[in-house]
């Protein structure tokens, strides 16, 4: 127990210098701990919101289709394989019909898509229900983005053109019976969504669809024609985009932790000179260079635990405030990403992030307590108590 004590002692008495260590390394806690938590919580609010109003438990996408690809979106549509057609007719999947069009709302045109889906799925949890009825009148849905956009409001009429099966082109008005708020920018911009059975027959394409959303925790199947498309494609703009940007602030938090290592570094290497008298005495008297070793090392171990300490102190309240207010962005930054980020970013803390921050700079800090003391293993105890290097 005389190394823990001793190394204790002389942690406590360097004073100001411990404690200004402990304060700049306890920055690197902080930020480790609250930018990683920020970039969790982006990831799993994103891919949440991302599942439940678009995503599903996966897609089947008709061979075609390739939603990056413009050119495939009029000749994807394929029968609806029959198992699929029983689970969307029970309410269990969601067969989306996809269109290119043009709407031209107050004599303006843009280029658009329409998307027809059934009011009554369950599966996605977006207002479709709003689509019922019509009073014999073709009911749009539009989102907040594209109602922005093109001007359109509730209970607005807006001409809308599209490509039939057989390649005719053909225009029908289009009542927006609705505008919904959604933080998923690919079922709002651009899109009017419209009755499935409405827009097949609008188009010509009877029992036929783009594709087809099945609810969370659904199997894979085989289907001639289409292809299952699971999270890792249907969320990969989501994961590249918080790894992207996990990565770029890391160069921060990596930044801060180098400049703290550097001056407990450099604290040590004082700290050895200053007290070279009393580790020659120490050796002197039959303490093995190990155990001085390990009293150097010990120090700096400690030194990153008083850290962790001082970091909640004045982080835990931050962490909290973060948590509860979360990080709100300038108006309209969420829009510029493209992609389902909220007004407001909220961390998402784990005891394995917290444990594992605590464990990483634990390690990184005895590294660099230990590297200063590899010069006590040459040193005689002789010129030690004389204030000498060997």
């Amino acid at each position: 127990m005389i190394i823990p004590k001793l190394a204790f002692r002389n942690l406590i008495g360097n004073r100001a210098k411990t404690w200004l260590n402990a304060l700049v390394l306890s920055f690197s806690f902080v930020a480790i701990i609250w930018g990683q938590s920020l970039f969790e919580g982006m990831d799993r609010e994103m891919s949440k919101v991302t599942i439940d109003q678009e995503a599903g438990g996966g897609q089947y996408w008709a061979g075609a289709y390739d939603p990056y690809d413009p050119a495939t979106i009029d000749d994807a549509p394929a029968a609806i394989p029959a198992d699929l057609a029983a689970e969307a007719a029970a309410g269990r999947a969601a067969p989306i019909l996809i269109v290119s069009a043009t709407i031209y709302p107050k004599g303006r045109m843009f280029p658009a898509l329409l998307k027809g889906v059934d009011p009554d799925q369950a599966v996605l949890k977006l207002p479709f229900d709003r689509l019922l009825g019509g009073d014999g009148e073709i009911p749009g849905l539009i989102g907040a983005r594209t109602a922005k956009s093109t001007g359109l409001a509730k209970g607005d009429t807006v001409t809308v053109r599209w490509r039939d099966a057989s390649g005719t082109f053909d225009a029908a008005d289009v009542v927006v019976v609705d505008v919904f708020q959604t933080q998923v920018q690919t079922v709002d911009s651009g899109l009017i969504w419209v009755p499935l059975e409405t827009l097949q027959a609008m188009t010509g394409r009877p029992g036929r669809a783009t594709v087809v959303t099945v609810p969370v925790g659904s199997a894979p199947r085989s289907y001639p024609g289409w292809g299952f498309q699971g999270y890792d494609v249907l969320l990969k703009d989501i994961k590249s985009f918080v790894q992207a940007k996990s990565l770029g602030f890391s160069i921060f938090y990596v930044t801060l932790m180098a400049l703290a290592l550097l001056a407990i570094f450099n604290t040590q290497i004082l700290s050895i000179w200053h007290r070279r008298r009393e580790i020659g005495m120490l050796i002197a008297l039959g303490m093995p260079r190990g155990r001085v070793i390990a009293l150097f090392t010990l120090e700096g171990a400690l030194l990153s635990i008083l850290a962790a300490a001082v970091g909640a102190v004045y982080g835990l309240p931050l962490l909290i405030y973060m948590s509860k207010h979360g990080w709100v962005l300038p108006a309209g930054q969420a829009d510029s990403f493209g992609l389902a980020l909220d007004k407001a970013l909220y961390p998402a803390y784990s005891t394995g992030l917290v444990f594992g921050t605590i464990l990483l700079v634990l390690a990184a800090t005895t590294i660099v307590s230990f590297l200063p003391t590899r010069k006590i293993v040459t040193l005689k105890p002789t010129d030690a108590l004389k204030g000498k290097w060997s």
